[in-house]
């Protein structure tokens, strides 16, 4: 013997409870509106007319459809005034759409429907949010995003292409668009959480895009505002971890294995980064001019992301030439070049050498160190450039730490 509804009445079920929940946010919106023509018993009834008009059939479920349509579209018309927008009219057709949905799938159908009401209820916070506290520049760059996801990657071929065939365009791509999305992320948090944590919260988004250019330009702002010594070092080292967060999913990308392989060096590395940069924000000041972007302000560069995807490619056949002539040596020459210019694309460089088989796995994570090195020296060299000695030696001396725990991590 067995309780289980069937299958028929659970769908009945969702189809009642979906209009309920619906009539229930529009029903509550009569006290904000000044008039509503479907309400909570409206719209338990087209959600009904659409589970009913699935079960008898097609044709009876478009017969009902289109009815409900030409109801909403005859009262929007009757009452122009009252209805200035299709909202009203627009979910009590998608009510019915979901009612005819519940007969195949009630749990989709129910899960929709809990999204509509969402829409529905943040009425006024949606309309806020896309007139007063979002610009025109954030939405250009959003929309750039979206088709970069959207539009451009799924035309990309997702195989090894070019010389070597060491390049995949799908997987380049999908690094640009990573760039980009946290680039744009930094830049929401940002102005979310305002300038309450001044340079070093502007350092560690900064950090995303280029830590070799945040180092240099806090090492700029230290020569112009001396006193700011404790915080542009905190933000320099806040944009070195970034970069080193930003690794993780680049590695992934490119071998997951590779990036398995080489995580307690990594995480030894940014675990001395982020005590340093704690330490720097104990009695930390906010500095009042710190460059927290503005509404009006670029939430990513793609020109950056593009520089970054072009510099990854230009390693991978660099390294791809070097080892045909070479071997082993000449990849791992290049990667270390690159490293004093692009962390990231050195990097991707040797986890795409690792994955390949080109290096054994103790030659992989020496290979990751000599890049870190690589790395280490140039921003320490830029910070000393920057910012003079003083700021120098911190940024220095917190990187080389890094690298030595790093370093440790291997024996262990």
């Amino acid at each position: 013997m067995t309780s289980d509804i069937p299958a028929e009445y659970s769908a009945y079920v969702s189809a009642l409870g979906l209009g309920l929940l619906i009539g229930i946010v529009r029903e509550r919106q009569r006290d904000s509106q000044q008039k509503i023509a479907a309400g909570m018993r409206t719209h338990t009834l087209a959600a009904l007319a659409g589970a009913v008009g699935w079960q008898l059939g097609l044709p009876v479920f478009a017969i009902a459809l289109a009815a409900i349509a030409l109801l909403a579209f005859g009262s929007y018309r009757l009452n122009p005034t009252t209805s200035p927008g299709l909202t009203g009219e627009v979910a009590l057709v998608l009510t019915t759409l979901l009612g005819g949905l519940a007969q195949p799938q009630p749990a989709l159908a129910a899960a929709l429907a809990v999204v509509v009401a969402l829409l529905l209820q943040s009425r006024a916070a949606l309309h806020r949010f896309s007139r007063e506290l979002i610009s025109e520049a954030e939405v250009r760059d959003g929309l750039l995003l979206l088709a970069a996801v959207v539009l451009v990657l799924p035309l990309l071929p997702n195989a090894p292409v070019g010389p070597y065939g060491v390049l995949n365009p799908a997987k380049l791509w999908q690094l640009v668009v990573l760039v980009m999305a946290i680039s744009a992320a930094g830049h929401v948090a940002l102005r979310v959480v305002g300038s309450r944590f001044g340079l070093p919260l502007a350092g560690f988004f900064g950090g995303f895009v280029s830590s070799t250019a945040a180092i240099a330009g806090f090492g700029q702002r230290v020569r112009e505002q001396p006193l700011l010594l404790r915080s542009c070092v905190a933000a320099a080292q806040g944009a070195a971890l970034a970069s080193l967060l930003l690794a993780l999913p680049v590695l992934a990308t490119v071998s997951a294995r590779y990036l398995s392989l080489v995580l307690p060096q990594l995480l030894a590395f940014g675990a001395v980064l982020a005590i340093a940069v704690l330490m720097g924000l104990r009695g930390n000041g906010v500095d009042p001019e710190a460059a927290m972007p503005t509404a009006a302000s670029r939430m990513f560069r793609l020109s950056h992301a593009l520089v970054f995807a072009a510099l990854i490619a230009g390693v991978l056949l660099l390294s791809a030439f070097l080892q045909e002539r070479f071997g082993n040596a000449g990849a791992l020459v290049t990667s270390a070049i690159a490293a004093m210019v692009e962390l990231h694309a050195a990097m991707a460089s040797i986890a795409q050498l690792g994955a390949s088989g080109a290096l054994d796995d103790a030659l992989a994570e020496w290979a990751l160190q000599g890049v870190l090195l690589a790395s280490v020296a140039s921003r320490s060299a830029v910070a000393f450039t920057a910012g003079g000695r003083a700021y120098g030696l911190r940024v220095a001396g917190s990187l080389m730490l890094a690298w030595l725990a790093a370093t440790l991590a291997i024996s262990l």
